[in-house]
């Protein structure tokens, strides 16, 4: 089976406290999203839009975004920070006996 050119992007369907609805959108394709009380219907919303938007680019001889599924990730970030951070950073680490780059990594798990 061959793939759609929408296949190539994330679809995320969520839930919002804030809109007390579930919401679809499609990072790096299109700004915005679907919304709804149903999250399969919210899903197969976002498919179309996410469809529409690819067919809109296409039509207007815009470029597509990059894929955002299947991107490969190399597990470095370059991350700048205040120098004031950095120090608070390296000291906290310091006193937990563990390195920076751990530390960070410790604190972004959590919050995953």
């Amino acid at each position: 089976m061959k793939r759609k050119l929408s296949d190539r992007y994330l679809k995320v369907v969520e839930w919002s406290e804030e809109d007390r609805c579930y919401v679809g959108t499609s990072p790096g394709l299109i700004i915005g999203g679907v919304h709804g009380a149903n999250q399969a219907k919210v899903f197969a919303q976002l498919c179309v839009a996410v469809e529409e938007a690819i067919q809109l680019l296409q039509k207007d001889g815009r470029p597509l975004p990059a894929a955002t599924v299947d991107k490969k990730c190399s597990g470095k970030i370059l991350l700048r920070i205040p120098p004031e951070l950095h120090k608070s950073l390296m000291i906290r680490a310091l006193q937990e006996g563990e390195s920076i780059n751990k530390l960070i990594q410790h604190e972004l798990e959590a919050r995953a």
